[in-house]
């Protein structure tokens, strides 16, 4: 995880230049630390932006004292996976550094409002459909067991075309991080979600 390190001390150098208190922590990678509009499209729920390039769900768990446990959270809103597929994890090894950042954020928060954005579909990563379409479906499938605070953001479905494929015009060139319009389908479907649950202690 050393390769990490560096951003992980660039987020805690910025936490403690913090004036205002956040409220929702937006943690994981690269499709959140690289969402430039993060603090003004979610500007009713306090938020902070958490993500650190190239982050799996694994490195998630394994800094989560470091990054996210010092902040008193109201909710939280983990964006990872992505890259875990990419490195070759198998779904069910995500599944349970997922099941491992829960009890971490329940430890530490109790049972705050918590949300995960589902593995999105890029196009670089596309010969990882199926791997990638399980990963999120047994996780959703937990949530929905579980039916407790969390809560599961799909927005794989909404990022595909009429043919069933990654909209090209969601991502960079590079078919794997998201661009403007993506960002902008995203702050719709995200903020939509996390108003469901909206309370006024929040603020």
């Amino acid at each position: 995880m050393y390769w990490y390190e560096d951003e992980i001390k660039g987020l805690e150098r910025e936490r403690l230049k913090l004036v205002d208190q956040p409220s929702t922590l937006f943690y994981g990678s690269s499709s959140i630390r690289l969402w430039n509009t993060l603090s003004d499209d979610f500007k009713l729920f306090k938020p902070v932006n958490l993500g650190f390039g190239g982050s799996t769900l694994a490195a998630c768990s394994w800094f989560f004292d470091r990054v996210v446990a010092p902040y008193d959270a109201k909710s939280i809103v983990v964006y990872a996976g992505d890259n875990d597929l990419g490195d070759g994890r198998h779904p069910e090894e995500i599944f349970i550094f997922f099941e491992q950042l829960v009890h971490q954020i329940s430890k530490r928060f109790g049972a705050i409002p918590c949300y995960y954005v589902s593995i999105k579909p890029s196009i670089t990563r596309w010969s990882l459909v199926n791997s990638l379409k399980y990963t999120n479906n047994i996780i959703e499938n937990e949530i929905i067991k579980q039916d407790n605070n969390w809560k599961f953001i799909n927005i794989f479905n909404k990022m595909l075309n009429k043919d069933g494929y990654p909209e090209k015009e969601y991502f960079q060139s590079d078919g794997l991080h998201l661009s403007l319009k993506g960002y902008t389908l995203w702050k719709q479907i995200i903020h939509a979600r996390l108003l469901e649950n909206f309370h006024a202690e929040l603020i």
